[in-house]
């Protein structure tokens, strides 16, 4: 599957959730179903990499916050 590693997490939520929805309607045959779960599983890696770097960050600003004297 192409796609760009800059995407944003909020468009491949939106593709997961169209792969989802596509496996979900029983439709496919089980060639497309199993590409289609391929697919999914990609774009479930990278959203979990996106969130893991969000996560990092976001403990980066927090911790940073702490440290800091207020006073």
């Amino acid at each position: 599957m192409a796609g760009k590693s800059s995407e944003k997490l909020e468009d491949q939520l939106e593709k997961l959730e169209e792969v989802v929805e596509l496996l979900e309607n029983g439709e496919l045959d089980l060639e497309s179903s199993l590409k289609k779960f391929e697919d999914g599983v990609a774009l479930y890696k990278k959203c979990k990499k996106s969130l893991v770097k969000i996560e990092k960050k976001v403990k980066v600003l927090t911790e940073d916050l702490q440290e800091q004297d207020f006073e």
